[in-house]
Parts: structure tokens; sequence; C-alpha cells
């Protein structure tokens, strides 16, 4: 059977070619297959549509469809930033949009260069690219965005498969071999509409594989039980950003945390949420030492998140302590740039960041691979707000943690899709390592994830109170927590290198 590509005649290829113009809201279609919409299978039929934009494009109009197909994603699926910046923040409308375009536009210039890459200097065609070359680079594009200067790892293909069989691959090789799971069921959908019948069938063929691959690993144990479960209570405060810090609302948040806390004294770990207390450690010395002492009473262990001041180091800290047999500390170790640490700015610039609703700025990063904290007989290994999406920088401490543990104040992102893509990133994590993560948000949504990424339980969002359960500690090593991410991207750059094979082949032989 001929294919589509076979001519301009094909009415199938001048339609396809009319609805290239729609790369800007197909790309916003993306942002639909994340929490809380979990339309996943956009994932897979909206970078089909990308690859077939490619298809026919010179490397300037692949760069264009890219960068347009990326900025939709972007751009509906970060508009909670517009809240956090201007509504919260207080900053001026302008340089709301500027910051918020910039995310964009950096973000989608990463798309636009792979477009014109792919285009310009990789000469394989038909199956070989479909089915290798356009899945492994976008892979690769995920995991250096996620890294590179800084790096933004939020929206990682991956995360929209949470609810569905390629769940599986988690635990193997880590979110990003989800996104490969994604793109090559992408490309077999592009080989369907574009190939021949042996393209088709190779393109059946590799749904059918990954499907049923993803089945056989869904829900399989990757750890071991350790010990009896223990009783925990995740307290939320649900304290409005905009009151957090006034000094009206200081001795309410505190009894605000008292009371909900005295509640369930004798239940083995109690979280808050991040910067629970409004001020630092320090001016709550007495708060602190209450509270210890009534946890340690009822058999308890008290962990929270709350800001620190190192006097030796005169450096801001954000924090969690740990407060049972003796006060531990772990410090975030991936800031927020331009809120809680600053690169070289115009000062006039760097004086209003300062003043976003943030008394504490300027903080310093925790060590890297931080020891677990020793809070109930369990090891936790702890993330602070976002700082759980970079799956890979907490793989060191999984060789001894029992449980995880997020801390978060997402309430800086209003009643927005924030939360919900946050929360599906935790339930990621809780895959990857195989084991529960409890989660304490201050406005929501705080959660009990179990070790295979379901949540378990949940305390509804802009309300205070407690959300209690019995969480399963767990040992041992996942195959992604032991090698990382190194062998979906090493495969990927082989598969990606599989697109100069034509090329190769090209060349007369030496004599």
């Amino acid at each position: 059977m001929p294919s589509l590509l076979e001519g301009d005649r094909s009415l199938g290829v001048r339609a396809f070619k009319y609805y290239t113009h729609l790369s800007l809201p197909v790309g916003a279609a993306v942002s639909l297959a994340f929490a809380p919409f979990n339309v996943w299978p956009l994932a897979v039929l909206c970078f089909a549509y990308l690859f077939l934009a490619w298809q026919d494009a010179t490397p300037k109009q692949a760069a264009k469809r890219g960068f347009l197909f990326t900025a939709g994603t972007y751009l509906a699926g970060t508009y909670w930033l517009y809240h956090s910046i201007h509504t919260i923040g207080n900053a001026p409308l302008v340089l709301t949009l500027f910051v918020m375009l910039a995310l964009v536009a950096i973000m989608a210039a990463y798309m636009a260069l792979v477009g014109y890459a792919l285009k310009r200097w990789v000469p394989a065609e038909g199956v070989l690219r479909w089915l290798l070359v356009l899945p492994a680079a976008i892979v690769i594009l995920e995991w250096f965005r996620g890294w590179f200067l800084s790096g933004f790892p939020w929206l990682a293909l991956g995360y929209t498969q949470t609810d569905t069989w390629l769940a599986g691959f988690a635990p193997v090789g880590g979110v990003y071999t989800v996104s490969l799971a994604v793109t090559l069921c992408a490309g077999a959908v592009t080989a369907l509409i574009l190939g021949d019948k042996n393209a088709r069938i190779a393109g059946v063929s590799v749904i059918a594989v990954l499907w049923l691959i993803g089945l056989g690993l869904h829900n399989k144990d990757w750890t071991q039980k350790n010990g009896a479960p223990i009783s925990v209570a995740i307290v939320q405060g649900a304290v409005p950003q905009e009151m957090k810090w006034e000094e009206s609302q200081r001795d309410k948040t505190v009894a605000l945390y008292r009371d909900l806390t005295a509640l369930h004294l004798g239940t083995q770990l109690i979280i808050w949420p991040e910067a629970a207390l409004p001020g630092l450690s320090h001016e709550f010395t007495d708060v602190l030492s209450q509270e210890w002492t009534a946890a340690h009473a009822k058999g308890s262990a008290l962990v929270m998140g709350i800001a620190r001041y190192d006097f030796e180091e005169q450096m801001y800290y954000n924090a969690v302590l740990a407060l049972d047999k003796e006060p531990q500390w772990y410090a975030k170790r991936r800031l927020v740039p331009l809120t809680e640490y600053f690169p070289k700015l115009p000062d006039w610039l760097t004086a209003w960041l300062r003043g976003m609703n943030l008394p504490y700025s300027g903080f310093k990063a925790g060590v890297d691979n931080p020891d677990p904290l020793d809070a109930a007989g369990q090891k936790l290994a702890l993330t602070i707000c976002y700082e759980d999406a970079y799956a890979s920088e907490q793989l060191d401490v999984l060789k001894s943690a029992t449980l995880l543990v997020n801390v978060t104040n997402d309430a800086w992102f209003g009643d927005s899709t924030a939360a919900h893509q946050h929360l599906q990133i935790s339930r990621m994590r809780a895959l990857e390592a195989g084991r529960q993560m409890m989660r304490a948000a201050n406005d929501g949504i705080s959660a009990i994830i179990d070790a295979n990424g379901a949540v378990e339980k949940t305390f509804p969002r802009f309300k205070p109170g407690v959300l209690t359960g019995d969480v399963q500690p767990r040992v041992g090593l996942t195959p992604y927590a032991s090698v990382g991410n190194w062998p979906v991207i090493i495969v990927s750059f082989l598969l990606l290198a599989a697109g100069f094979w034509p090329r190769l082949r090209s060349r007369p032989a030496a004599r």
C-alpha cells in the first residue's frame, strides 16, 4: 500500500499541511494530559502531531513548529505563575508577564533547536526516524532541561502516565523511561498514519509490546516491608499566603498548629508543612521546646518545616526540623531562583524580589546527599517544596531511608493546577523509590501516597485539619534507585545515533 508521503497529491498530506498551523493549541492540549485533568492519551496524540508537523518541514519550519508547540504547553501548563508573581508577589503586570514569557520562551527554544537539528543534520527517515530518532530526541531534551542552568523538570511527559500501565516502567528506569514509552507510542502513531504496511505493523507491535511490558511491571513490589506500619498525622494549617507573614497573624498561626497537633499527640509521627511557623526557629524557641516536650511525653516525633538562621555562618536556610530523641536539621538543596536566592541582577530588581512577601530571602542551599532524618524509629528522606521534582538527586538517601516526606507550601499558586501537578510529581517519586510518601502542604494537597504511587488519602484543600493514617516502612532498592537515569539516557543517545545510519551506509567503502 502506498505511503501518504508519496506526492503532494495525497489528500491526507494536503489536509495535514493546513493543520500544522495548530502547533500552539495542540501543544497547549498537552497540559490536559497532566493532573488534574489526566487525559493521558493526549500526551501520545499531541506528540504524534508534532512528529507529523516536522515530517515535511524545512529546518526553519521545524524550529518554528517546535517552538509554538512547546510554548503552548508551558503557557497552559504553568499559567499559575501569574498568581504567585502578581497576585501574591505584587509584581507589576508588565514584569509578571515578562518573567512568565521568558520561562516559556526558554522552554520553547529548546524544542525549536531540537526540531531544527533533527531536520538539518539527521538523515534517517521512515520507521527509523519515527520509532527511534524522534522519541529519543524528546527524552534527551527532557533530561537536559531538567538540570541545565538549575533546570526546570516540570511537565515531563512521564508524569502523565501515573495512572496507566506505563507507570510500571518508573521503578525500573524513572520518569524519563516512562517518557520514552510515551514518545515511542507517539512515534508508532506517526508510523500508522504515514507508513507503509510494514511500518504500520512495526507501529502496532511497539505499542503492544510497551503496554504489555508495562502491565507486567505494574504494581510489582520492588522493595521489602521493614517492621510494622507506623501511625502518622499530617497537619495542614491552610494559612493564606497573603496573611502568612503578617505580625497580627503570628500568634494565631502558632495557636492553630499547636491546637491541631494536641489532638493527635500519641501518633508516632506528626508532620507540619514547609515554613509552618511564620518566622525563624530561634524566634520560636519557647514554642518549639513546649511542642517537643508534649510530643515526647506522648511518644510522638515531630517533623516541621521552619526557616533557620545559622549564627556561625550568618546564613538563612529553608529547613526541616525533626524533634525526636534529639533535634536534627535538613536544609533545602534546590532553591527557587529569584526568590530564595539571587543571581547577579540590577539592584532595583533584587530589591523588589526581596520584598515579595518573603521576609527571609537569600537562602543558602543545603549540602548534597544529606543523611535521612531519624524520627519515630524511621529514616526519613526529606524534600522541601518543588525539589522533589529532581528525582536523581534523591537516590543516594534511598540506600538507608524507609519513608519519603515532602513538605511544601503550594499556597503560592492559589486554586490552580499547580498543586495537582506537584502531587503527581510526588506520586512518581514514590513509584521510583518503592516507598510510601507523606506529603504535608500548607493549604493542600496533603496526602499519603502508597509505594506504588497510588494516593491512599488526601485532605480537603484550603481547610485546616489533620490527615491521619498508617504507613509501611520499606527497605531495598528499585532498579531505578540503584542506577538512576543513565541507562535510559544512554539508550536514548544510541537510538538518536541510529538516525545517522543511512549516511554511514551511503559512504563509499575505503580502498
